[in-house]
């Protein structure tokens, strides 16, 4: 059975989604885009800085659920713009795919799936 991850060391979701979802040893994380705690404003500083920000959350979330950074099997990232890709892949390097629009008007996300070790 599924079991739904909480933190209130993270920021929490929209309220239609899990901060992420434990299931058979993996732990599946939610959208993150970097957003400040009101969850209606975005960091400033472009890419980089949202970049940073979705990525801090996201590790928290991990944490909270006996998992890391380390431990990520797949990542998407998603950019709106594919001229930020250098810059966001300073922060994080992976594959990205390119998007019309993310919410709030965020210029980077990233979901993931990471082992439970």
């Amino acid at each position: 059975m599924p079991q739904v991850v909480r933190t209130p060391d993270a920021l929490p979701t929209f309220p239609v989604f899990s901060q992420a979802m434990i299931s058979r040893g993996y732990v599946y994380v939610s959208g993150n885009i970097g957003c400040k705690e009101d969850l209606k404003t975005l960091v400033e500083g472009g890419v980089q800085s949202q970049a940073r920000a979705a990525l801090e959350n996201v590790s928290k979330v991990l944490q909270a659920a006996g998992s890391g950074l380390e431990h990520i099997v797949k990542a998407n990232v998603y950019l709106t713009n594919m001229a930020n890709f250098g810059a966001m892949n300073e922060i994080y390097e992976q594959t990205c795919i390119g998007v019309a629009s993310l919410p709030l008007g965020a210029d980077f996300e990233i979901e993931c799936v990471a082992e439970i070790p």
